[in-house]
């Protein structure tokens, strides 16, 4: 494949990714070679490899990574170096991961020729949906699109959101015209730095066009759910502008008023009963297929943590509209698509598409026993893409063209199976993350490092925090942390009984909230995509009785540790059920740009 090709469109396109699926092994040994060709000259490489491009001496002497590693040298690039330290192109800017090291969001170089291959994974989507779903060319889609802040480093280097990177670029904005991803959206209204107002915007468009939506979705499942719940929230005003034709005062951002002027070029009365009659018509189970009913699929990403938005998306879809996960992508690289996208979103299995990058996988005893972070990884451990085994999980291991190197991206993956001669993965979970919401990422550690810092509140007051864990909260919109702490006064004059302040316990939420990281603090502050902490108090023996619980369920209790998240199931249910109190946090956690 020419990389320097947008992709090609329908047929052509799934032939080439039937042959290139069926090369995987040359491609992948292609890609190694041109990357160390473009980058033998880096600082980075000439350290292990002395201006070899021999791709044995790779596998030998270049040393498996984390951020930890990599990070100067992007500091450096950030700062005014020659990005020729990393990468062999100019690094153009860097891209915001939802990862996390030490609190900061991870920064990931990219270089311009990146783009393209991102369009080339985009521009594979629709021929491989137009195998199962025929007609997609003849409406819209009303797919949720949003940009977030970024700024420049001292060196003037954009850093940006991958996703903020693609809508900018001119590979999104100079598409040409193409029935197959005909938008309700504008780009303007896509563009606009104003999430509430984007949202706004984007919706009223998509109610104007209601008739014409053959698909909805966001990137992410939680983004979707919080446009519904918004939705909930301001359907009145959305029903007043379409009956007046004149777009709300509440947006004032001037290229939204432009691009929404054509939708309300006339008052709509009649629509706007429509539209009146299903939102205020009481439950709003299956209010998707009643808003839009010749909505075909609906797409999100609902695999890793976002599973956990399923239910509430069946609920709000009647189940009767296919829930679609059609790529896998991330800061670092993209990586492969859903080659079955009509399967249900639990058994959804990516084919890795070999051109993107070279990958290699760390493998696992099974998706309990992982790698840590500080754990040296010897190189001969390492196993390529052709060779990994079905029924094993791997951690993968990603080296790009932008100055990537045998780097841990962190996600755990099991093999399902092979298409052709490339494997298929389920994605399984993070590595060290045990809540996430959004994009935010929180490990054991942190989460340990937040709560410690918030019970010197209590100590201070005369209580003790005995135990906690965690789970996260999805039945409100945003979802939430939730912390079960089981407290004991340690004041003489204070009864059992007697309840507790609601402030302190309200400065314990602020207190873990503000500790907690950089991208946790973004998302509940400026995204508004993860709501208020809550911790919920539990009785006395709450967690003597977990711990008995989970014994005998099979737990050893001589090496029994209390778990530090629970994700469901009869152990959640009994915390549930011991909650004498709950609180939440009172204001946002303080977060800057």
């Amino acid at each position: 494949m020419d990389e320097h090709k947008l992709g090609y469109k329908g047929n052509d396109v799934l032939q080439e990714l039937e042959m290139l699926t069926m090369n995987a092994k040359a491609a992948q040994e292609l890609i190694l070679r041109k990357i160390l060709e473009k980058n033998q000259a880096t600082e980075y490489l000439n350290k292990f490899m002395s201006g070899s491009i021999d791709i044995s001496a790779f596998k030998n002497q270049v040393p498996v990574v984390t951020y930890d590693v990599v990070q100067p040298y992007i500091a450096r690039i950030a700062g005014g170096e020659e990005s020729s330290i990393l990468c062999g192109e100019q690094i153009v800017e860097l891209l915001r991961s939802s990862g996390t090291s030490r609190g900061e969001p991870r920064l990931m170089p990219s270089i311009s020729e990146d783009l393209y291959r991102r369009t080339y994974l985009y521009n594979l989507i629709m021929p491989i949906m137009n195998r199962y779903i025929r007609g997609l060319g003849e409406g819209k889609a009303m797919y949720l699109l949003f940009v977030k802040a970024e700024t420049l480093t001292n060196a003037g280097i954009p850093v940006r959101s991958v996703l903020t990177s693609y809508y900018r670029s001119p590979h999104f904005l100079h598409r040409k015209h193409d029935l197959y991803n005909n938008y309700t959206s504008p780009d303007e209204v896509i563009l606009c730095p104003d999430n509430k107002q984007s949202m706004y915007c984007q919706l009223l468009c998509g109610l104007v066009e209601r008739q014409h939506v053959l698909r909805l979705g966001a990137v992410f499942a939680s983004a979707f759910l919080r446009a519904i719940s918004f939705l909930e929230q301001h359907w009145c005003d959305l029903v007043n502008d379409i009956r007046i034709g004149q777009l709300s005062s509440n947006i004032t951002n001037s290229a939204c008023q432009l691009a929404t002027h054509s939708f309300l070029a006339l008052p709509n009365p009649e629509l706007a009963d429509e539209i009146e009659a299903i939102c205020s018509s009481g439950s709003w189970k299956g209010i998707l297929g009643r808003l839009w009913p010749n909505v075909k699929y609906i797409e999100a990403v609902l695999t890793g943590t976002m599973a956990q938005y399923i239910p509430m998306l069946e609920f709000y879809s009647d189940g009767r509209t296919p829930l679609v996960c059609t790529m896998y992508a991330s800061s670092e690289s993209y990586f492969g698509v859903n080659l079955r996208p009509l399967c249900s979103p639990r058994d959804v299995s990516y084919t890795i598409l070999p051109n993107m990058a070279y990958f290699e996988f760390i493998p696992l005893e099974d998706s309990l026993k992982l790698t840590e972070d500080d754990e040296v990884v010897e190189n001969d451990k390492l196993v390529s893409l052709v060779d990994v085994k079905v029924g094993c999980y791997y951690e993968l291991v990603v080296t790009t063209f932008s100055g990537l190197y045998r780097y841990r991206v962190g996600d755990i993956l099991k093999v399902t199976g092979f298409y052709n001669c490339t494997p298929q993965f389920k994605f399984i979970c993070w590595r060290n993350v045990i809540l996430s919401i959004d994009t935010d990422k929180t490990n054991e550690e942190d989460l340990h490092n937040s709560v410690t810092r918030a019970r010197k509140i209590l100590e201070n007051r005369n209580y003790l925090l005995l135990e906690y864990t965690s789970c996260t909260d999805n039945s409100t919109v945003p979802g939430h942390y939730v912390l079960f702490w089981e407290i004991k006064s340690t004041y003489e004059g204070t009864t059992p009984c007697a309840p507790i302040d609601a402030q302190l316990l309200e400065s314990c939420c602020i207190a873990v909230e503000q500790s907690l990281d950089y991208v946790y603090r973004r998302c509940r502050t400026h995204d508004k995509s993860v709501g208020p902490l809550e911790i919920r108090l539990v009785e006395a023996g709450a967690f003597d009785a977990l711990m008995d619980l989970l014994v005998n369920q099979g737990s050893s209790i001589n090496q029994y540790k209390t778990p530090r998240c629970i994700e469901s199931g009869p152990a959640l249910k009994m915390l549930n059920s011991r909650v004498t109190a709950s609180f939440f946090s009172t204001r946002d956690p303080e977060w800057t740009v």
